[in-house]
């Protein structure tokens, strides 16, 4: 069972003695003290849990120990007692920053209660706060699988503009990996805690994207019931990416050009002048130059949105991505799928290495799931694969070299792209490339990359 340590402080004796017998048990270990300096000497040299101290002691007291404490550590519940009259002491230390308090006589059952609301609450902060750095590490440019020299310019470029403000506009193909390129830098931004709010302008009719982006009062138009929140003012403080921005409709660039000219919106049927502080990211695969000379795309917006242009090239240009792409996606969905699919066969490696991949990484990660799905060993393996993976064009998707020397180039490539990553770190390469210590060991010696 999981043990808890309380620090209890208490400047009377009778009372320390009577709270320390009752708390301690097999869920709580209580330790004691009788001043603000003895209880800091105790949270200092134990892991503790949870605070519980008088609000009045001996020359320093609760709220200084308070205080101290959350500077040590902010996520320490600390619980007051106090005596009735002075609660107004009590409310102001909480919104310092105090969990709760109780007020003399004490009641245990009381006591007992907000100690256990106060660990739940602890534990849920925890969680969320791992969730978090999860989130933001998976969605971080780090966290991007790649082993090509394009795709390691590009995260350059992408590291380097991330805490900037301007506006970004990424070019390529469907399925190149738009959004999961401007989340990276979003969460690699200090906008990281604020909203990534994601819109595709191709996904809705040119009638509903105006209402979707700037949203809409209540009796605005008709079926408009409730006031509605658009997706700029959802994503005040972060970033917005939208996709497709070649299909925002003419008329309404205007109103997106004054969004970045001015800062601010007004919801449609609205009169008020809402500010807004976006970063905005945006992603096309149509020619927007092309588009600005036949009169469909403005070319002042194109110009504000242009500021940081950055091109993924698709998967078809950049083979090398191939084998660390699939590795990925046999771990993710193995794991997802509950299966014990580990690898993937030369023979089915090598069709996919011929394949011309239209629908670029997303048509990747379909296959692989795909597969997963089907296999009925450890290894994908060509039966496993959709039969158009086997109807390449020989002259147009020539592999050179072997297999064998193909698979072993990119393997290479790819240790020493994760060693540069993790700083020589051979326990997180390894754990990165889902092998063992042992056997990255002896590829980098096979391969001289010691």
């Amino acid at each position: 069972m999981l043990k808890y340590n309380l620090l209890l402080v208490e400047d009377e004796a009778a009372q320390r003695e009577v709270l320390s017998e009752h708390l301690s048990s097999d869920t709580y270990s209580v330790f004691s003290a009788e001043s603000a300096e003895q209880a800091l000497n105790i949270f200092q040299s134990k892991v503790i849990d949870l605070v519980i101290t008088d609000f009045n002691l001996p020359e320093k007291n609760g709220q200084y120990l308070m205080e101290k404490i959350l500077s040590i550590n902010p996520f320490t519940p600390i619980i007051l007692i106090t005596a009735y009259a002075k609660v107004d002491n009590a409310v102001m230390a909480m919104k310092k920053g105090a969990f709760d308090y109780i007020t003399k006589p004490i009641n245990i059952d009381e006591l007992q209660l907000v100690i256990k609301r106060a660990l739940e609450h602890k534990t849920l902060k925890s969680e969320n706060l791992h969730l978090r750095e999860s989130l933001q590490s998976e969605h971080s440019l780090k966290g991007i699988i790649s082993a090509s020299k394009k795709m390691e310019e590009i995260l350059n470029l992408a590291g380097r503009v991330a805490e900037s403000k301007a506006s970004i506009l990424i070019r390529g193909e469907s399925g190149t990996g738009k959004e999961v390129l401007a989340k990276a830098i979003h969460f690699s931004s200090r906008r990281s805690e604020k909203p990534f709010i994601a819109f595709n302008a191709a996904a809705l009719s040119p009638t509903l994207i105006e209402s979707e982006l700037f949203g809409h009062e209540k009796g605005a138009f008709t079926g408009a019931d409730r006031q509605r929140i658009g997706r700029f003012e959802q994503s005040n403080g972060g970033t917005i990416f939208i996709d497709e921005i070649g299909d925002i409709p003419l008329e309404l660039q205007s109103k997106f050009l004054r969004v970045l000219q001015e800062n601010n919106i007004e919801r449609i049927g609205g009169n008020e002048t809402i500010e807004v502080d976006i970063r905005v990211i945006a992603a096309t695969h149509k020619n927007l130059e092309q588009m600005i000379l036949d009169g469909k795309f403005r070319q002042d917006l194109f110009y504000r949105l242009n500021v940081i242009t950055i091109d993924i090239p698709p998967l078809r240009d950049r083979k090398e991505d191939i084998l660390p792409l699939t590795n990925h996606f046999i771990k993710k969905y193995s794991s997802i799928n509950n299966k014990n699919v580990d690898n993937i066969s030369k023979e089915a490696f090598s069709h996919l290495m011929k394949y011309d991949f239209p629908g670029n990484v997303r048509e990747l990660e379909n296959i692989i799931e795909r597969a997963i799905t089907l296999s009925r060993s450890n290894q994908i393996v060509s039966d496993d694969f959709p039969q158009n993976i086997f109807q390449s064009d020989s002259k147009t998707q020539k592999i050179v070299g072997s297999m064998e020397e193909q698979v072993e180039s990119l393997e290479k490539n790819m240790i020493s792209i994760e060693l540069k990553k993790c700083g020589g770190n051979q326990s997180k390469v390894a754990k990165n490339l889902g092998i063992t210590e042992r056997k990255l060991r002896y590829k980098i010696k096979k391969y001289g990359l010691i």
